[in-house]
């Protein structure tokens, strides 16, 4: 990036089951806590970007944008994004865009979602919203089920076996353990989650992330130094519907925005020494580290069952384990990542943030310096 995008104040709330908490509440309390924090008084900020996906169906609250600047005392200008689960990364992107353009010093940026007061099928054709509502939706089918689909062909292209498979929620769940803003702080063994029960063959429901409330806010800025920054912000797209795709078992998108995100901060990918990617079924997680570089086809498995001592993968928790409120999802990886890089002494991180069956992706590179 041309100019300096520093992280100068992050806030988030828990991960969850929020019944006594409005969509509005949520973001007022993500929002405060970013203020509190941030390098900035509120009156600093020119501009705020909303991330939301399925506000209208669940909450039947839209107009986001300007509800979240009313919580401001001079309701500075602002905008909702959505990209289904990508929305967070997108809310990203946009708010760099406007202080690369000059059109603002400094951003807030919040996603938030409310889930959990619906349900589980009203949630279901919410975020079938996210696929191809002529191809995919007309035959039922839900994410778990695509999602499933995809397990079963990578698993006859490539024999991962369930007990694999299961490598990956074990280890999300190890990592959110110390996070106290995750959904689920335990430990779960391999062999529980391949026990658990049947959602989408050959998904399982310990595969699947949850539904969570929660949301997460981050203020950046060219005109306020901050120890992070943001080195890198790109996007990608595909075809939304799988049928539409040359391969159900890579998503090019993520690809694609591996290769521009680490052309814009002009490093390696071996430099990377923590990820937060989008695992919303076990089997995301392992295609994705695949097609950032991290492993060949069909072994990506392998950083799960024998974990890369340079690299860690999902700090927090990941979208499993901590918890996937849809469109905060994208925000709250650039703040683990932010904090994971502060707190270890570390200087490179990225987030991986994608919508649907990967049609949409999002990559941020950060870097700690000495701001």
């Amino acid at each position: 990036m041309d100019q300096m995008i520093s992280i100068i104040g992050t806030g988030q709330t828990p991960f969850g089951e929020h019944w006594d908490k409005s969509l509005h509440d949520l973001i007022a309390d993500a929002v405060q806590s970013a203020i509190e924090a941030a390098r900035c008084t509120p009156l600093d900020i020119d501009m705020v970007i909303v991330a939301n996906m399925i506000g209208e169906r669940l909450s039947g609250q839209a107009h986001l944008g300007a509800l979240t600047a009313s919580l401001l005392p001079h309701h500075p200008p602002a905008l909702r994004v959505e990209a289904a689960c990508a929305s967070g990364a997108v809310a990203m992107h946009t708010a760099c865009a406007l202080l690369e353009s000059g059109k603002a010093q400094t951003v807030l940026v919040v996603g938030a979602e409310k889930m959990t007061d619906a349900t589980n099928e009203e949630v279901a054709a919410a975020l079938m919203g996210a696929a191809d509502s002529e191809k995919d939706a007309p035959a039922g089918i839900t994410f778990p089920g695509l999602f499933g689909l995809v397990a079963q062909r990578y698993m006859h292209e490539y024999n991962l076996s369930r007990e694999d498979l299961s490598c990956v929620s074990a280890l999300h769940h190890r990592n959110a353990v110390g996070n106290p803003y995750a959904q689920f702080r335990k430990e779960i063994s391999a062999e529980e989650i391949s026990a658990s029960a049947l959602i989408a063959d050959p998904l399982r429901l310990l595969d699947c992330s949850p539904v969570s409330d929660g949301a997460a806010a981050c203020i950046l800025s060219t005109k306020f130094e901050g120890p992070v920054r943001i080195a890198a912000s790109q996007l990608a797209t595909d075809a939304v519907s799988l049928l539409d795709r040359p391969s159900i078992t890579s998503f090019r998108a993520t690809k694609t925005a591996t290769e521009r995100a680490l052309a814009e901060a002009n490093i390696k990918l071996q430099d990377l020494q923590a990820i937060e990617l989008h695992d919303c079924f076990s089997i995301a997680a392992v295609i994705s580290v695949e097609d950032m570089g991290l492993a060949e086809p069909g072994t990506g498995v392998q950083l799960y069952k024998k974990p890369d001592g340079n690299l860690v993968l999902n700090p927090s928790g990941g979208l499993k384990a901590c918890g996937h409120p849809v469109a905060a999802t994208g925000v709250k990886q650039v703040i683990e990542i932010s904090k994971w890089l502060q707190n270890n002494n570390l200087r490179w991180g990225a987030t991986h943030n994608f919508g649907g069956t990967g049609a949409t992706c999002g990559m941020h590179i950060l870097e700690r310096h000495n701001g």
